[in-house]
């Protein structure tokens, strides 16, 4: 009987510590909302959100850049011609003129992975 709970200790442990470490890349919304503050002065998400010093950011996963029709975007991101996905957003997030050279967002990055993982956690939240 030990010997069989050894054996399924040895099959379960790396399962609980691979999904430990999903659930941390898969960020906290609640600490995304928080980290998002340094974002809400110039984007919007939810319902009624609207474009304004930036577009709006509701449903970006997953929108093709500079396409929405409520802001003016810079000839860099409106020629950007690739789709928002998490890894390009991610990318984004940490180095913005790296991705798409010549954009006028006036933002040098976020350092910390947790904090964009969060981040991007809080805007899975508006689809």
């Amino acid at each position: 009987m030990t010997m069989k709970r050894s054996f399924l200790s040895a099959l379960v442990a790396p399962l609980f510590l691979f999904g430990a470490a999903s659930s941390w890349a898969a960020g906290d919304v609640a600490a995304g909302r928080a980290a998002f503050a340094k974002c809400a002065s110039c984007h919007q998400v939810g319902p009624s959100a609207r474009g304004g010093f930036g577009p709006q950011l509701s449903g970006v996963i997953g929108r093709k850049a500079g396409s929405t029709t409520d802001f003016k975007y810079s000839p860099a991101m409106a020629g950007a011609g690739f789709v928002w996905t998490e890894d390009k957003l991610r990318a984004f997030l940490k180095a913005p003129g790296d991705v798409v050279p010549g954009n006028k967002m006036r933002f040098w990055g976020i350092g910390s992975d947790r904090q964009i993982d969060n981040i991007l956690a809080y805007l899975r939240t508006f689809k």
